[in-house]
């Protein structure tokens, strides 16, 4: 059985000599602090924030007992902060996992010219994530390095390990983390495919041995086929994993309570014999096996229908977070996998990406007769239509340019961010940005706080003080406000030509991704329309004109440089999230989700008409699934 994860396992990394993650000293922290606070608080909230923290580290006092638990903790611990992370970050979250809390990672558009050209894509897919998994389970992934600064540095691989392994449950105050660590339940050797809305168990291992791509497609081929033959539709239950939290926990209760009803046949796809068997499972345990089913699988795997959208970067983006609603494949994903880390959403469209959850067409009417459903597609519809997003490809230039001005261009950016959010609301923010501390034991992610004083003294002289600073002054307070930026940082780059998105964590905040390449910068920028303050099409453009504006300032001051000074900065990749200092959204608590249920829907799991075919293994697959390196949520 399953069993809850209380403490991180002793991935590799962990126990090949990687030291603990530092504990600053309570005077370090207050005094960082402070100097993050100061500037963006007026002179008499700064006076009142500064007599809280001296009177929080005052000798004897709170700060001094708390400090000295922390101590305790970090000798007693692997990583003293892990447990608090994942729990105030993600566990104790209520809100909806999708725009709320899931990124996605969006790769490269493919252009398929018949249906089976995308099934034969996601077959590819599917050999390239159990190749990938065979590393694991033989423990023979390469230990990444860290690169820039400490180049070569060993990085922790333990949250690698999870990725086939892990669950998010739903609980009515605080989710859990349930891994799959039994010595009584065998190794799950399935994936879910979602199509339609309908979900289908596709074993994926036969008496030890992968299934090769040619056997994966015709079963592809046939749940394709099966789904759009099916009479009697099932209702969207994957909608319900778009729910909240809270909201979610008491459907799935309810979900595993059963109901009365004709007997569920959930037959084995590929049985070892030549006659079909078909188990029978009772009324009251259809939907239970099934959800054990779907939590157990390796991956999800969506099989999206066309949107009927236009295929531009902001479209794949929006479609990967949300599914693009019930109206098309909003109900066809089953957020709580780990696994959508990994699960490749294939569509007509042809994109690809990590951390997306299964989809399909939802038809309305289909549950418009349940009150608990149409509160969840009412909810669901409105999220969709909330979301500002905006993919921009700023072209002009990339990290070369950037890199020749003997700047880091992830500090670079950073400041761009800066200017632009200075220009369009006309002062600072508190700003978030992830960072990878995987060079420590069990090491996630840890932030930055790119709104330095040295920033906004930039984004000042370039918004107000154009004519009464020269450019030089401009040019050295650039440079200061990258020197501050860059002495924080240190993270893995990525050359993979993908971007990552992700909502807004605050209502009248920006979330805003970037991927710099040799010649240009991908960003993907999201706010809210429901918030009169963001837009975020504006702040695209303000950002790119900032771009423009230090480049032109950068070769006036910089002309001349030869190759022997430029040396080369960091190739950094990095995800930052804006939060515009406001309190955090309170989403309208929904009505008793068991109110009114006329009936409990049932979860049941379909397999493609058997076909005989021989378990071949795997030749190693020329594309395969890569780790999610640096994203927000880790």
């Amino acid at each position: 059985m399953p069993v809850v994860d209380q403490e991180p396992s002793k991935g590799l990394g962990s126990k090949d000599g990687l030291p603990k993650l530092p504990l600053p000293a309570l005077r370090d922290t207050l005094d960082v602090y402070l100097l993050c606070m100061k500037h963006l608080l007026t002179e008499e909230q700064f006076k009142k924030t500064q007599h809280v923290v001296e009177q929080f580290g005052a000798a004897g006092g709170v700060g001094e007992l708390l400090q000295s638990k922390l101590t305790e903790r970090r000798e007693n611990t692997a990583n003293w902060v892990y447990d608090y992370w994942l729990n105030e970050m993600y566990l104790n979250n209520r809100l909806a996992l999708p725009v709320n809390s899931s990124p996605v990672m969006v790769f490269p558009q493919q252009h398929f010219k018949a249906p089976i050209d995308s099934l034969r894509f996601a077959a590819h897919l599917i050999s390239g994530v159990l190749e990938y998994k065979t590393l694991l389970d033989s423990r023979t992934l390469p230990v990444d390095c860290a690169r820039g600064q400490l180049a070569g540095t060993p990085l922790c691989m333990e949250q690698y390990y999870r990725l086939f392994t892990s669950y998010r449950l739903p609980g009515p105050q605080r989710d859990t983390l349930v891994a799959q660590q039994s010595t009584v339940m065998p190794e799950p050797e399935h994936i879910i495919v979602a199509c339609k809305n309908q979900f289908f168990v596709l074993d994926v291992v036969i008496n030890f041995r992968r299934l090769n791509e040619r056997d994966l497609l015709t079963q592809l081929d046939k749940i394709a086929r099966m789904a759009d033959s099916e009479e009697e539709l099932l209702p969207p239950i994957g909608l319900l994993t778009s729910d909240g939290r809270a909201e979610w926990a008491e459907s799935r209760s309810v979900l595993m309570r059963g109901e009365s009803g004709p007997s569920t046949v959930l037959p084995s796809l590929f049985p070892q014999t030549n006659e079909l068997s078909f188990p029978v499972y009772a009324p009251e345990s259809t939907n239970r096996d099934s959800l054990d089913m779907i939590e157990r699988c390796l991956c999800l795997l969506c099989l999206d229908d066309a949107s009927g959208l236009a295929v531009n970067d902001t479209t794949r983006a929006m479609l990967m977070l949300h599914g693009g609603g019930v109206a098309k494949n909003g109900g066809n994903r089953w957020y709580d996998k780990p696994m959508q880390d990994w699960q490749p959403v294939k569509a007509a469209q042809g994109c690809k990406c990590e951390r997306a959850a299964c989809t399909t067409q939802a038809p309305l009417e289909m549950y418009s007769r349940d009150s608990q459903a149409s509160r969840l597609f009412c909810r669901h519809t409105t999220e969709v239509k909330n979301l500002d997003m905006n993919v921009h490809t700023f072209s002009d230039y990339g990290k070369e340019f950037i890199k020749k001005q003997k700047m880091s261009p992830d500090a670079y950016i950073q400041v761009a961010l800066q200017l632009a959010y200075y220009r369009c609301h006309g002062r600072p923010v508190s700003t978030y940005e992830s960072a990878s501390i995987r060079r420590f034991q069990q090491g996630r992610v840890d932030n930055i706080r790119s709104a330095t004083p040295e920033a906004l003294a930039f984004s000042k002289a370039m918004t107000e003080g154009k004519l009464s600073t020269n450019d030089a002054e401009k040019m050295e307070m650039l440079r200061s406000a990258i020197t501050a930026q860059t002495k924080y940082t240190i993270r893995v780059p990525t050359t993979v030509e993908m971007f990552c998105s992700y909502g807004p964590v605050v209502t009248n905040g920006y979330g805003a991704c970037y991927n710099p390449q040799s010649d240009h910068i991908i960003f993907s920028v999201s706010s809210f329309h429901e918030s009169s303050q963001t837009c975020s099409t504006e702040f695209v453009k303000s950002l790119v004109q900032g771009l423009l504006d230090l480049r032109d300032l950068c070769n006036k001051c910089n002309y001349g440089l030869n190759p022997t000074q430029q040396a080369q900065g960091q190739t950094l990749e990095t995800h930052t999230q804006t939060d515009s200092h406001w309190p955090n959204k309170t989403p309208e608590k929904p009505s008793d989700p068991t109110k009114n249920r006329q009936t409990v829907p049932q979860v049941v799991l379909k397999t493609p008409e058997q076909t005989k075919v021989e378990a071949q293994t795997q030749t190693p697959s020329q594309v395969e699934a890569q780790p999610l390196k640096n994203g927000r949520k880790a």
